[in-house]
C-alpha cells in the first residue's frame, strides 16, 4: 500500500508518500480499503511534534478517521464481512490505501452516501456530536453558538443542531461563507455579531468553541444560566482569563474535550450512541457531509497546509485512487 508519512518533525518538508506492507487486521479488528482519507488540524499537530499518537498505532503514518470498503477481517469479527462499507475512528495510520481499525469503533456506512460524502463524515460528525450532545447536553429548544462554523466539525454542529431543533447561531469569519453556513440551519455572523445575538437570544444554553482563546472573552459573556461552554479546538499554548465569579453566578460548566487519546471503550459507546441517534439523520439527508476540497494522495503536503488556513467550507480529503474494489 502506498500511504503519506511524516519523515520526522517539521513542516512541509517532512511529508512523503512510501510504500509499506498492508496491515493485518488482528482479533476484532478489520482493514479498509478508503477510497479517500480525512485530513484535519491534529494532522498537522502532529506533523510538527505537538500532538501525541497513542500506543499502538502508526507513530509516521498521520490519519485519524477511515471510510470504504472492508478487504480483511480478524478473528471475532462479527458487525462487517469483506465488501461491507464501514466508516469510523483510528488512532493514527488513516491516510493510507489500507487502514486497520477496531470493529467497535466502525459503523455501517448509509447507502445514500457516496465514497466522498462518507469520508467527510467521521471525525467531523463524531466531534460535533460529542461536543453538542455528550459534552454539552443539547436538547430541543437550546440555543447554540457555534465558533468556527465553516469547517468541517463547525458544519457539522450547525446542522446537528438544527436537525435536533436547537437555535443555532454560527461565528464565520469569512463572509462569503456565511451565506452557505446559514443555509445549513443557523443564523449566520461575525463573531462579535453572533455573541451579540446568542445574548439578545437570552443567552447560548451550549457553546461550541472550535477557534480558542480569542472567542473566551464573548464566549463568556454570551453563556445562559446553566450555560455549557464545550472547548473543541484551541492552538498549542493557548491560555484565556476565565471570570470564575461570573462562570459560578451563571452557574455554567467550562468542559473540554478530545477524541484521540480516550480510552477505546469510551469511544466504543460514543460511536454506537452515533450510531443510534445521527446514522437516521445522514441515511435521510438530515445531515449533509460538505467537502471543501479534494487532493490526490501525491500533494498530501498541501492539503495538510490547507486544512489549516481559514476560509474553508466543510472537510479536506485526500483521493487514494488505488484503494480497490468495492469503493
Amino acid at each position: 500500500m502506498r500511504c503519506v508519512v511524516y519523515r520526522g518533525v517539521g513542516g512541509p518538508e517532512v511529508v512523503a508518500i512510501e510504500a509499506r506492507p498492508d496491515p493485518a487486521p488482528g482479533r476484532f479488528e478489520v482493514v479498509i480499503a478508503p477510497p479517500f482519507a480525512g485530513v484535519n488540524p491534529a494532522d498537522v499537530l502532529q506533523r510538527e511534534g505537538r500532538h501525541p499518537v497513542p500506543a499502538g498505532w502508526p507513530a509516521d503514518v498521520p490519519g485519524l478517521e477511515v471510510a470504504g470498503p472492508v478487504v480483511g477481517v480478524g478473528e471475532g469479527v462479527s458487525a462487517f464481512a469483506p465488501g461491507d462499507r464501514a466508516f469510523g475512528l483510528v488512532a493514527g495510520g488513516g491516510m493510507a490505501e489500507r487502514v486497520r481499525a477496531l470493529e467497535h469503533h466502525l459503523l455501517p456506512v448509509p447507502d445514500a452516501l457516496d465514497a466522498r460524502a462518507a469520508a467527510a463524515v467521521p471525525q467531523a460528525f463524531l466531534t460535533a456530536f460529542d461536543a453538542l450532545v455528550v459534552q454539552g447536553d443539547l436538547v430541543a429548544g437550546d440555543t447554540v453558538l457555534v465558533n468556527g462554523a465553516s469547517g468541517g466539525v463547525g458544519t457539522a454542529a450547525v446542522q446537528i443542531a438544527h436537525a435536533l431543533r436547537a437555535r443555532g447561531v454560527a461565528a464565520v469569519r469569512t463572509p462569503e461563507r456565511r451565506g452557505a453556513v446559514a443555509a445549513l440551519g443557523a443564523t449566520a455572523l461575525d463573531g462579535e455579531a453572533a455573541c451579540a445575538a446568542v445574548r439578545e437570544l437570552g443567552g447560548a444554553d451550549v457553546i461550541v468553541e472550535l477557534v480558542g482563546a480569542p472567542n473566551m472573552p464573548g464566549n463568556l459573556d454570551a453563556l445562559a444560566r446553566g450555560g455549557r461552554l464545550v472547548v473543541v479546538g484551541a492552538r498549542p499554548g493557548d491560555e484565556a482569563h476565565v471570570p470564575l465569579r461570573d462562570l459560578m453566578s451563571r452557574r455554567a460548566r467550562l468542559i473540554g474535550t478530545t477524541l484521540r487519546t480516550r480510552p477505546p471503550e469510551e469511544k466504543a459507546a460514543l460511536i454506537q450512541a452515533f450510531g443510534h441517534r445521527m446514522l437516521p439523520l445522514l441515511a435521510d439527508g438530515a445531515l449533509v457531509p460538505l467537502v471543501d476540497r479534494v487532493f490526490p494522495l501525491a500533494e498530501a503536503a498541501a492539503a495538510l497546509e490547507h486544512v489549516r488556513r481559514p476560509g474553508k467550507l466543510g472537510k479536506v480529503l485526500l483521493e487514494l485512487p488505488e484503494a480497490g474494489p468495492g469503493a
